[in-house]
């Protein structure tokens, strides 16, 4: 079992308001299967939430390539599904994402899952999927910056200092 997670904010001014989120689990069987499954999945989410935007997570290398390459075409059916909808779609890395929800791009699956209930003052937190997408909502909502840079806007943080 596969498990993709989505995310659906609304902004109103500064104010966030969370609106749903999930996951679209993909059964074990051949990769067009499960892709189709993403590719209708998020297709019934645009449907029922009406979206005007989507932002999603940009693919990282990790060690194992074969891993990388399923990945990228998850994010692939995700992508299509999104514009086939004629969704603007912006994407952040996982570091961008963290940086914007927790203000460390290095932070922890839970600390994310725990700033997401915070910011969006949920009753509990979410499954980590989920709030792996809420997060990447949070920046996109918070023009790429989110939280950890409102502070610093202009400048770029590397190693900890402003640049």
């Amino acid at each position: 079992m596969r498990i993709t997670g989505f995310g659906v904010v609304a902004k109103d001014g500064n104010r966030l308001d969370y609106v749903a989120s999930g996951c679209i689990k993909t059964a074990d069987g051949e990769l067009p299967q499960r892709l189709k499954t993403i590719l209708d999945s998020i297709g019934e989410v645009i449907a029922t939430y009406r979206p005007d935007q989507a932002a999603i997570e940009k693919v990282f290398v990790n060690v194992n390539p074969q891993s990388t390459l399923l990945l990228g075409q998850a994010r692939g059916a995700a992508i299509c599904a999104l514009v086939a909808q004629n969704l603007p779609v912006a994407e952040y890395t996982a570091l961008q994402v963290k940086q914007a929800v927790v203000g460390n791009g290095h932070a922890k699956k839970e600390q994310v899952q725990d700033m997401v209930r915070r910011l969006l003052k949920l009753e509990g937190v979410p499954q980590a999927d989920a709030a792996d997408a809420l997060a990447c909502a949070i920046c996109h909502a918070h023009g790429g910056q989110g939280l950890g840079n409102l502070a610093t806007a202009g400048y770029r943080v590397k190693n900890g200092r402003l640049v």
